[in-house]
């Protein structure tokens, strides 16, 4: 069952993960958690362990470069992930939920609670229809999708 003070920690703990990223216009930060409430995993998007992120090579100031090479919190969170069973288990997004891509992932994958964030103004701007297709996906596919006031 849902608890708003270990949600609240978990979106915390996603927000402090985030902050290892070497993106300059979205920090994200993931964190996957079993139904005991321990976690699973962490991740933050990043380059691939073996490309160079160095500013000065990755040029993370060209967008399409950066979307080419970047791979999102989420995924690196799933990744990284050593339970070979995640059915039923949450994942916490900062600063916002997932995308749409890294949603239909997770769901195959068997994560059934989505939390993250309201998202702000600006977020709303460059992911809003994103995240309104989660929200969509999310009654198809009967998993929970929660965002937090923060």
């Amino acid at each position: 069952m849902p608890n708003k003070d270990w949600d609240k920690f978990y979106l915390g703990l996603a927000k402090y993960v985030s902050s290892k990223s070497k993106d300059p216009s979205t920090k994200v930060g993931a964190v996957i958690v079993r139904p005991n409430r321990s976690v699973a995993s962490l991740g933050f998007n990043g380059f691939p362990q073996k490309m160079d992120d160095s500013y000065s090579i990755s040029n993370y100031e060209n967008r399409e470069e950066k979307y080419s090479r970047i791979v999102h919190a989420e995924i690196n969170a799933l990744i990284f992930c050593k339970d070979q069973f995640i059915q039923g288990y949450s994942i916490y997004g900062w600063p916002l939920l997932p995308c749409d891509r890294c949603f239909v992932q997770l769901v195959q994958a068997g994560i059934t609670r989505f939390v993250g964030p309201k998202l702000s103004p600006e977020l709303q701007t460059r992911w809003g229809s994103s995240i309104d297709k989660v929200k969509k996906y999310a009654l198809e596919c009967g998993v929970k999708v929660e965002e937090i006031d923060e």
